[in-house]
């Protein structure tokens, strides 16, 4: 079974539903229960038409859920519009999808949970982590907001803002964790471009690109993690680069600056150096004070003590370091890099396998890995 092809495909179920009058929530369960059964059947022998096997089960088992509860027997009529097997209508409802979540019901921070777990795809786990919360902590608010959402009608859709920090964050998860959503979020966010003449909408976007632009250089043949400064420049995407800056450099001559064109002026500042040794890292610590200004997040305070320390030395970005929560993720992993490049190679060892033990992925624990083991080796000669 193919399952980046049901992956693609669940959005779009789960909008058919939905329009036909499927509360949310009672979609999306029917939707999943539809998921198990192609995992059960689809093995063997695939269906010709994927997606109206997928609304024809899902319909069926939101119709048998109706039934099964006495509270929505009013909607017992909707049995005689029960789709016909066959070909579905090639609509994308993923756009659509994102802008229901964010309903106005919700408060912002339970629609993009909400929207990462019913569209975007990601588990309770990974969703925690992105907020740095306990996964107990947002599987309750999810939950919540689905049994807010259940009885409301969706013709109330939410926000532009809200909807840029799922895509954000559904970006951030492919580029980084272990399911690969990137490529989505970008085609998402340039469909939302296209709908939207914002400034941060363009910023977003050229984001997205500037990162995804460096994708092919950020693994090793060997499937290890390449950090930035050590990437084959040669390998980068300098078409999406190109592009990237150019939708960057129109969005930041509208002069009203937000979060994510900040962060795509220091993602092209990266880009636009031939080598890792000719990176303007002052104008890059100038850009995260900005940053800094605008979020007053501790990870954007944690990314500019590592520009400090390449622009102004280590002890001064350790100096930065110091005023930070040592339990931020990656704390460690920073504080690491700059004790070492401070000549304190036992420290950076004993940080280095502190931050290997609390990575969130398989590459990330590698690499860290060997970079204790590495300065071991060079202590013991």
């Amino acid at each position: 079974m193919n399952e980046a092809l049901i992956r693609s495909l669940t959005p779009s179920v789960l909008g058919i539903l939905v329009r036909r009058g499927a509360g949310f929530a009672a979609a999306e369960d029917a939707v999943q229960d539809a998921l198990v059964e192609a995992v059960r059947v689809w093995q063997p022998d695939p269906p010709r038409d994927p997606k109206g096997w997928l609304v024809t089960v899902a319909w069926n088992r939101f119709l048998d859920a109706t039934r099964a509860d006495s509270a929505r027997r009013r909607r017992e009529d909707l049995v005689d519009e029960e789709p016909a097997p066959g070909p579905a209508a090639a609509v994308d409802d993923t756009l659509q999808l994102y802008f229901l979540c964010a309903h106005p019901s919700l408060t912002p921070s339970s629609a993009v949970a909400l929207t990462l777990r019913a569209v975007g795809g990601l588990t309770t786990r990974q969703i925690a982590r992105a907020y740095l919360v306990p996964e107990a902590t947002m599987a309750q608010r999810i939950s919540r907001a689905k049994r807010t959402v259940s009885g409301v009608r969706f013709d109330r859709p939410g926000d532009v803002a809200t909807v840029l920090r799922v895509l954000y964050l559904v970006f951030n998860e492919g580029y980084s964790g272990d399911v690969d959503l990137a490529a989505e979020a970008i085609r998402i966010t340039r469909r939302l471009a296209a709908a939207f003449d914002h400034p941060e909408v363009a910023g977003l976007l050229a984001l997205m690109l500037l990162h995804h632009a460096r994708r092919a250089a950020r693994i090793a043949s060997d499937g290890c993690l390449v950090p930035l400064a050590e990437q084959d420049r040669g390998r980068w995407d300098t078409g999406s680069i190109a592009e990237g800056v150019a939708i960057l450099q129109a969005a930041l001559a509208r002069d009203r600056l937000g979060e994510f064109q900040a962060q795509a002026a220091i993602a092209a500042l990266h880009a636009d150096a031939p080598t890792a040794e000719e990176t303007d890292w002052v104008q890059i610590v100038e850009w995260y004070d900005e940053l800094a200004r605008l979020t007053d997040s501790p990870i954007v305070r944690l990314n500019r003590a590592v520009a400090v320390g390449e622009a102004r030395g280590p002890r001064a970005g350790l100096a930065a370091l110091a005023a930070l929560d040592d339990t931020l993720p990656r704390h460690a992993a920073v504080a690491a890099y700059l004790h070492e490049r401070d000549g304190d190679t036992a420290t950076a060892a004993r940080l280095y396998a502190e931050a290997a033990r609390k990575a969130p992925n398989l590459a990330e624990r590698d690499y860290l890995t060997r970079q204790a083991a590495r300065l071991n080796t060079r202590r013991s000669r």
